[in-house]
């Protein structure tokens, strides 16, 4: 370790950006740096919500997190994609189901052979050559890999948790003495008088904390990123205009769905997420065009089950910091940036945020090259992502109400308005780099939501027209077959009983989560 490493590393917040920090760069740097994490039980965490994608079974591998073990301690279930209920037009369902959509065939992505056979009447829909989509629909579900005998794959799913629960599994697998936990509010920040870099914080019992690179996982507050670095926030609500979210429990209904749900309402949405515990449910939405009150009303008179609290309330600003990483402090989480969980990224930007902190892990100078690089990938993906909710939003022929008159006649970014106008001339998708959701997201919910292509790829004409029926037919039984082997998602679910594990604590010497004040 030359003389300029950087040996203390300090976290400013816990909840589940904090503990994951502190998770995955104990495994990383072990035991040559140094990590401290601050944290009050008087300051309760949001919680970036209860659904996450795929990619974080990444984490836990890289981890050696035990699936079963984690499921079972944290009351989770399994996700194959987001139900989509009334976004197009009133009455319109569909799911945006991961994995991959039918097979390729020669040099054309599988959607245009599908968009060519919907010429013939009583065609199947999309979604019949989804695997996930179709495991969906009946509840089932099951960790399949790819069969020798089958080309349709393996199964793709994520996880359906309690967020602080996650977070408090994360803390308990930390091999003690790595991680340095310590109770206490911040109450100011030191600056270095040359460069402006943190150079220690300020307790309230008095104590002063030292470091050579800190992470602010302070939520909304963006305690150093913002209120000592004075970073500055871009507000992307005139793309995203819903800027509050009421969340409530309700007892446990059956069957536990195996993919998240979101229902467009009047002037926003409400999700609906089964865990093995409970039903987590709340409804965010556009405070310009419906009262708290009524959204309250609107929210409690959809629950499926009794409610079991009062619905909590939260305010925020969708958007992101001008910058992610400033000087030597780093944001992750709500202090990064905040889009609302309509397809649960939350949990996914603080994966992506630390392993892009891992890949250009800088020394105690922090070479301004490395933070540009950084912030230049972390605005790419926060952008992509950000476009990808705005679709939601802007492709809907919903006239009922004025929240859903001014989506539809928003202006957009002109990359979405690119990607929708390619699409509905010729149906081509093309991904961005290696921008988050890949070619088959944007397709389910463009179609889901009534964007119709002009036009197939000419090429998809010179398929036989009995080959092609014959093709489709050959993935619909695939997809059917697989289906029908696997168990319902409660029985699944079940299969691993608790044997005697106490469930975790919310978190270890943390608040429950709380109402937190209007983001910046």
């Amino acid at each position: 370790m030359h003389e300029a490493a950087v040996r203390r590393v300090v976290i400013v917040g816990g909840g589940t950006a904090g503990w994951m920090a502190a998770a995955l760069l104990a495994r990383s740097l072990g035991r040559e740096c140094g990590i401290r994490l601050i944290e009050s039980a008087e300051i309760g965490t949001v919680g970036v919500g209860e659904a996450t994608i795929p990619q974080i079974l990444h984490i836990n591998a890289f981890l050696g997190i035990d699936e079963d073990d984690m499921l079972r301690r944290i009351h989770g279930t399994y996700k194959l994609g987001v139900q989509l209920n009334h976004w197009g037009r009133l009455g319109d369902s569909y799911i945006h189901a991961f994995g991959d959509v039918g097979l390729p065939l020669g040099l054309l992505p599988f959607h245009h052979y599908w968009l060519r056979s919907r010429k013939r009447a009583g065609a199947p829909s999309l979604w019949s050559y989804s695997l996930s989509a179709a495991a969906a629909a009946q509840n089932r579900f099951a960790r399949m890999d790819k069969a020798p005998d089958n080309p349709i794959g393996s199964l793709r799913y994520a996880y359906q948790f309690d967020a602080a629960l996650y977070a408090a599994y994360l803390r308990e697998r930390i091999p003690d003495g790595v991680v340095q936990r310590t109770e206490g509010k911040v109450v100011a920040v030191n600056l270095r008088g040359e460069d402006g870099f943190i150079e220690s914080l300020q307790l309230q019992s008095g104590e002063r904390v030292a470091g050579d690179f800190f992470i602010d996982c302070s939520g909304f507050r963006g305690l150093l990123i913002e209120g000592a670095l004075k970073t500055g926030y871009e507000n992307w609500q005139h793309w995203l205009p819903c800027d509050r979210a009421l969340a409530v429990p309700s007892v446990r209904t059956t069957p536990m769905r195996p993919y998240t749900q979101a229902t467009a309402r009047s002037a926003g949405w409400q999700w609906r997420i089964a865990l093995q515990h409970r039903t987590g449910n709340g409804h965010v939405y556009c405070s310009a065009c419906i009262s708290d009150d009524e959204a309250a009303a609107q929210l409690l008179a959809n629950l499926e089950g009794e409610a079991l609290d009062d619905p909590r309330p939260l305010r925020f600003v969708t958007g992101m910091r001008r910058l992610a990483w400033n000087r030597n402090c780093l944001a992750l989480g709500l202090a990064a940036g905040f889009m609302e969980p309509l397809e649960s990224t939350s949990i996914h930007l603080v994966q992506s945020g630390i392993a892009r902190l891992l890949a250009l892990f800088p020394d105690r100078h922090c070479d301004p090259a490395l933070v540009d690089e950084y912030n230049r990938q972390t605005r790419f993906e926060y952008e992509r992502v950000r476009d990808f909710l705005i679709l939601h939003y802007k492709a809907t022929e919903r006239d009922d109400t004025p929240f859903w008159r001014q989506c539809g006649a928003m202006q957009i970014p002109p990359a979405l308005a690119h990607r929708i106008d390619l699409f509905r001339r010729a149906g081509l998708i093309f991904r961005d780099g290696e921008e988050l959701f890949a070619e088959t997201g944007w397709l389910q919910v463009m179609l889901g939501q009534r964007i119709e292509p002009a036009h197939y790829h000419p090429l998809a004409d010179e398929l036989e027209e009995s080959k092609l029926q014959a093709f489709l037919a050959d993935i619909r039984t695939l997809v059917n077959r697989a289906v029908e082997r696997l168990p319902t998602h409660d029985a699944f679910v079940a299969r691993t009983p608790a044997q005697g594990d106490a469930p975790l604590a919310r978190a270890k010497g943390t608040a429950p989560s709380a109402p937190m004040a209007s983001a910046p």
